[in-house]
């Protein structure tokens, strides 16, 4: 059995809303506000995957925490980033150290 892909949309809105405590209004504003980009089926309809679930759950914590969207939505900027220069670091790590 395959472990399934955190990247893959499998969850549909209400079910997204209902595991992360939201309405699903809410979701719909921070796809509205580029705060997250579920996938879509052929017909159009959001599929949510468990990376969108944590990326909402950072949300909720970081409006607790005061900041707005507009302030929120440069945090997950710089987040993603720091998150892809980790990867690519660790990635020219391993090749370096399996160089001759």
């Amino acid at each position: 059995m395959r472990p399934v892909r955190r990247d893959r949309g499998v969850y549909g809105i209400s079910v997204a809303a209902e595991l992360v405590g939201m309405g699903a209004q809410r979701l719909r504003l921070y796809e509205t506000r580029g705060l997250l980009e579920p996938d879509r089926t052929a017909g159009g309809t959001r599929r949510y995957s468990q990376d969108d679930l944590d990326r909402l759950r950072r949300i909720d914590a970081l409006l607790e925490a005061g900041l707005n969207l507009a302030g929120i939505a440069m945090v997950l900027d710089l987040q993603d980033e720091n998150r892809l220069l980790h990867h690519r670091l660790d990635q020219r790590q391993t090749h370096d150290h399996h160089e001759p």
